[in-house]
């Protein structure tokens, strides 16, 4: 849902800004221990801190598909 809307709005021409700092921290601690913890832990991590679980995906599974900082 979040993502095609993602796609919706890039489509669209419409730039995406993250509004969430707070969310935008915890993803980037989480990849920072990617190569210390692996994807289950860091994944675990993000869901302790209650990020939504397919911003955690998106942004560990497939680093392509993470948002530009704004």
């Amino acid at each position: 849902m979040i993502i095609e809307q993602e796609r919706q709005d890039k489509a669209a021409g419409q730039a995406l800004k993250r509004t969430d700092l707070r969310t935008r921290d915890l993803v980037n601690q989480a990849i920072a221990s990617l190569p210390t913890l692996g994807v289950q832990r860091s994944a675990a991590f993000l869901a302790a801190m209650n990020v939504p679980p397919e911003i955690a995906v998106r942004c560990l599974v497939y680093p392509h598909r993470r948002r530009a900082a704004a």
